[in-house]
């Protein structure tokens, strides 16, 4: 089977394409026909070894096709492979081998490609969300970096929980907030309060990290709490921390890469329903040929465009 491969870590420029063995089952495992993948930053910093793991491997967490051997055979499925990448190999190549509990039955609405872009961005966003966050519907959400992937996720499933969001951003980008903040021009802590009658928001969902995480503690309402899933620019932040407990503020850390196959699949089980029942909008995305895989991850490793990049396998 044709495969996408590295064999030392490093940047787009050690993959390559490979003709390797169709893998063998193990007890519980099924064979999926991959007919789409997408490319995710994270997928990226993978091959770029920042997750650890062994060479050679096959990287793509995630991933659309059907079920060619073992249970659920027939089925259309959609998936986001548990270490998929670093401990076992991933869904960037014609076959991928995974237990047929990771899987979830694919959206009827979405096509191959639309179902593989959806993955790690709705599973990040719903588990700091529903699972960590337990966001509620009234409630006022605040999104830092809310114009990426996650961050429009986010608001996705904020409206379908009936909550309010806001979006603080350095770009006016298209976005589907209730309310967006300039950070070139406004002070965030500032901005939050009066777009929230002096209140402040109930929950924040930090995707930068580094130099937001202090205004956006900042922005919290009293009671609040702050979902990190990032930092960018620096893993070390200081706040004061009588402001902190005053405040009766709530830290959450959000890792998925510490997230089981059967829980992500439950997840996108969850998704599916939401996607199939019309709450969220089919994901922008860009397809390119496997044969042009490499130029693709170097066009999500550069942050080229808000499509996301989804790899054809057939």
């Amino acid at each position: 089977m044709k495969a996408l491969r590295f064999e030392q870590f490093g940047t787009p420029d050690v993959l390559t394409h490979q003709d390797i063995p169709v893998p063998a089952l193990n007890a519980g495992e099924v064979l999926v026909k991959v007919h789409a993948a997408a490319i995710n930053p994270s997928d990226v910093k993978i091959v770029s070894g920042l997750f650890g793991g062994s060479v050679p491997r096959t990287p793509g967490r995630d991933f659309a096709g059907v079920v060619v051997e073992g249970d659920l055979a027939g089925k259309e499925v959609w998936g986001s492979g548990a270490g998929f990448g670093f401990r076992r190999d991933g869904a960037h190549a014609d076959y991928v081998v995974l237990p047929s509990s990771w899987l979830s039955e694919k959206p009827a609405n979405l096509s191959m490609a639309e179902a593989a872009a959806v993955g790690a961005p709705f599973v990040t966003a719903w588990h700091a969300l529903v699972d960590v966050g337990a966001l509620k519907a009234g409630e006022t959400l605040l999104i830092t970096g809310g114009l990426g992937a996650v961050g429009r996720a986010a608001t996705q499933i904020a409206r379908h929980l009936g909550a309010r969001t806001i979006v603080a951003a350095r770009s006016r980008a298209a976005n589907e907030a209730d309310d967006f903040i300039d950070l070139s021009k406004k002070d965030l802590p500032e901005a939050v309060r009066a777009a929230t009658w002096g209140k402040g928001a109930d929950v924040v969902l930090d995707a930068v990290g580094g130099p937001m995480f202090d205004p956006a503690l900042k922005s919290l309402a009293l009671g609040g709490r702050q979902l990190v899933i990032t930092s960018v620019g620096q893993k070390r932040v200081e706040f004061d921390l009588a402001d902190f407990y005053h405040n009766r503020s709530t830290l959450l850390g959000v890792d998925t890469a510490k997230l089981s196959g059967e829980e992500i699949a439950g997840i996108l089980d969850q998704l599916r329903a939401a996607f199939d029942g019309g709450a969220f909008k089919k994901p922008p995305l860009r397809e390119w040929d496997f044969d042009q895989a490499a130029d693709a991850y170097r066009s999500t490793a550069a942050g080229e465009a808000m499509e996301k990049n989804v790899i054809l396998m057939t």
